[in-house]
């Protein structure tokens, strides 16, 4: 027995509609984020390729760009232990996305996602912690854009 076409498209298939293989990210970085500025503009280009499939080209050559400026990060604890030092926090990511599609135009989202961390006694292993959850963030921002032109690309049928 096969599948019947229940009109289900993957966002993969919508993001196609308003995203054309070519694209140019820039990134910016927020400047309370100097010690972690390259390895954020790396991830978040590498998130970007990725989710939408796309191929690195400059500017002029382009069909796609997208601009990625991430507005900071937030700590806000969630829980304590005894001494009343922090245990455990949630990690509120901002990040604006601005895509000028194949077509010239432009899309505009700004997106804040969440995620929880624990912090461990050693300064080191609680610093790359932050920076994973900081990484899970952008993750779940990029996911979400790419959510948000993916129902764009299907309401432009």
């Amino acid at each position: 027995m096969g599948l019947s076409g229940c009109g289900y498209q993957p966002s993969s298939h919508m993001v196609k509609k308003v995203f054309d293989e070519s694209v140019y990210v820039e990134v910016q970085i927020d400047p309370s984020e100097p010690e972690n500025a390259p390895y954020l503009t790396d991830e978040i280009r590498k998130l970007i390729i990725t989710r939408f499939n796309g191929k690195i080209a400059p500017k002029k050559q382009a069909n796609n760009v997208i601009k990625v400026s991430y507005k900071g990060t937030q700590f806000v604890p969630l829980s304590y232990d005894k001494y009343g030092y922090t245990t455990r926090y949630q990690t509120i990511v901002n990040v604006e996305f601005t895509m000028i599609t194949k077509t010239g135009k432009t899309i505009t989202k700004t997106i804040r996602t969440t995620s929880q961390a624990g912090i461990s006694e050693s300064a080191l292993e609680t610093s790359s912690l932050r920076i994973a959850s900081i990484g899970e963030g952008l993750g779940k921002a990029v996911d979400a854009f790419m959510a948000y032109v993916s129902a764009l690309g299907a309401s432009s049928k």
